[in-house]
């Protein structure tokens, strides 16, 4: 397929992800950052995800502790579909070594979530070795610090060891300008919460290929686009008690925006699809399914709702369903 067919299809995508439906202003966000890449961030991160290699590692976080004032055990369904998602089509069709880092009180829920995705999850010492058998997709989870304190100094210490060739972030909430963790109500909620934004600052500084994906100001990779965030996105420019709006600060090279995070990262493994003709790696509305009723199992919540479910930010199961399959008839014609 031409590269201006390509490019078609990522803009479809693009403008189907971003179809605001939450009313959060993401197609504001999204504007911004075609804008900042002079391109598709879909494409643009589909074509960093194309170019690894055999045995690179991938730095990879998500994970939204939804009500971190009550328990740092309530996950939130947003994301870990997400990166499931991604870290299947990486690891079955690029051969990387995914490794996740999370809050420890997540570990578990975001492993079985992957399981269900058909990865296995296996420790950090044998990833390596599982990454170099070509007929096994593998990842690792690796807990981060919860304290500020640590958490610049075990940041390098992890880019030390690991070297990943790229980070990649969807659904993860960053600091603002204040240093508060900020949920979508303006409210602190950085409780027990692991500081993985400060990976992303260290890898940033050190000139790291970074991918971002978020859908409401607050994740890591806005700060890329702080003014839009501040003008369009609500406590954008101030939280309800006063201070820094809720936008966070750690950018990313490329920042994907959606109305729901998953859909971003569903976008950007359709586009990977259609580049290396894999029809393996689309995310099916059958695949969604099956992960985002597995969340209900495992107990991850529909945090706009407040309730255990299969609906994501409020949004119902049938229109994720819908989602999916959309993303996989937009990238069909450059799988035949």
């Amino acid at each position: 397929m031409s590269a201006s067919n390509l490019a078609a299809i990522d803009e479809r995508l693009d403008r189907l992800v971003n179809l605001d439906l939450g009313g959060r202003g993401v197609e504001h966000l999204h504007a911004a950052s075609r804008q900042l890449l002079g391109a598709s961030p879909v494409g643009a991160a589909a074509d960093r995800l194309a170019a690894l290699k055999h045995e690179d590692v991938v730095l990879a976080t998500t994970g939204s502790v939804s009500r971190a004032w009550i328990s740092p055990e309530i996950g939130e369904n947003d994301g870990p579909a997400g990166l499931a998602a991604v870290v299947r089509a990486v690891s079955l069709s690029r051969r990387a070594l995914c490794v996740v880092l999370a809050e420890a009180t997540l570990i578990e829920p975001i492993g079985k979530l992957l399981t269900a995705a058909g990865v296995t999850v296996v420790p950090v010492e044998q990833g390596k070795i599982a990454a170099r058998d070509k007929s096994l997709t593998v990842v690792s989870i690796l807990p981060f610090t919860t304290r500020d304190e640590d958490a610049g100094a075990e940041a390098a210490r992890i880019l030390d060891e690991l070297k990943p060739a790229l980070l990649f972030s969807t659904e993860r909430v960053g600091r603002n300008a204040d240093g508060i963790y900020c949920s979508m109500r303006g409210v602190d909620y950085g409780m027990d919460r692991a500081r993985i934004d400060y990976v992303f600052d260290e890898a940033v500084r050190r000139g790291l290929p970074t991918v971002a994906v978020g859908d409401g100001g607050n994740e890591i990779g806005m700060g890329a686009v702080a003014e839009a965030v501040r003008a369009h996105v609500r406590f954008g420019d101030a939280r309800p008690e006063g201070g820094a709006g809720i936008g966070a600060t750690t950018g990313a090279d490329i920042l994907v925006t959606a109305a729901v995070s998953n859909w971003g990262c569903y976008a950007i493994v359709g586009a990977l699809a259609a580049r290396l003709k894999d029809a393996r790696l689309v995310h099916t509305a059958e695949m969604e399914n099956t992960l985002l009723k597995r969340g209900v199992d495992i107990g991850l919540i529909n945090s706009v709702d407040g309730v255990i479910d299969a609906n994501v930010d409020g949004i119902p199961l049938s229109t994720h369903l819908a989602i999916s399959e959309i993303i996989e008839g937009i990238v069909r014609p450059a799988l035949r």
